[in-house]
């Protein structure tokens, strides 16, 4: 593994968002790998190739399971960059919470960024995506019945490229519309977290979407103003960088990674 001058080993975990899984990142996996670094892509509950079903994921603690144990199997000497996207800065939050020593920094990639989770109505306002200009969006499924809450949430295949994918290559959007799965929307929306004592100890750095239509740039905006992080970066991409702009999206996960030494 490749030792950086005056920097030690790094360890990448990243984490990804709703829908999606650990198969999403296979452009920065590549780069980081070839550049030497040691990379962790986990498949949250009901993800990738985690056969659960959402409908049965009610709650965020079983959903972000894998990272947690992950995280609690690691040694107490070892710390790791955390890298999420999307509702995957929900699973780091949730991290930076419950093992702040463990974390060297924690990277926000058109994420979720907030310090409790959806615990109040701001919180709803600033992080849920709005794209109800659009209509009707997505597929819900109500795994306990019509009388509760949906459990698990799809884009429609005919709204993805337009708010996921819009400056993405064809190739990777026909990958993506075939392995997008239903994501356990219900254990989303019950995401809250208490104030780790350890928390704020954990440098963030925040990676803006300019061109993101799913979590657009004003609501990024302001959840970087509520919870501000050490670092704030920009890309010229869609939603999903790791297939739009992969080049830029490794090289600016690199320099934040090794500001924080």
């Amino acid at each position: 593994m490749k030792e950086q001058a005056g920097v030690p080993d790094l360890h990448f975990v990243l984490v990804h968002g709703a829908c999606h899984g650990a198969w999403c990142w296979f452009k920065i996996r590549s780069l980081m790998e070839t550049s030497g670094y040691k990379v962790t892509c986990l498949d949250l509950k009901s993800a990738g190739i985690d056969q659960s079903n959402p409908n049965t994921i009610l709650t965020f603690d079983e959903y972000n399971a894998p990272l947690t144990h992950f995280l609690s199997n690691l040694p107490d000497n070892e710390k790791v960059i955390l890298v999420g996207h999307s509702a995957g800065g929900l699973s780091l939050t949730d991290a930076i919470h419950r093992f702040a020593k463990k974390i060297r920094v924690a990277i926000y990639v058109a994420a979720n960024m907030l310090r409790h989770g959806f615990s109040t109505d701001q919180d709803i306002k600033d992080g849920e995506p709005d794209v109800s200009e659009y209509g009707e969006v997505a597929d819900l499924e109500y795994g306990m019945g019509l009388d509760q809450p949906p459990t698990s949430i799809i884009i429609k295949e005919e709204f993805q490229k337009r708010l996921l994918y819009q400056l993405s290559p064809k190739e990777d959007t026909a990958l993506a519309s075939m392995l997008l799965r239903p994501g356990p929307v219900r254990a989303f929306k019950g995401a809250r977290f208490e104030g780790g004592k350890d928390a704020d100890s954990v440098p963030r750095i925040y990676i803006k979407t300019l061109h993101d239509q799913m979590l657009k740039p004003m609501k990024q905006e302001q959840m970087i103003k509520r919870w501000q992080p050490c670092q704030v970066l920009v890309l010229e991409s869609d939603h999903s960088p790791f297939f739009s702009t992969p080049r830029l999206l490794f090289d600016l996960i690199s320099k934040g990674a090794a500001a924080s030494f």
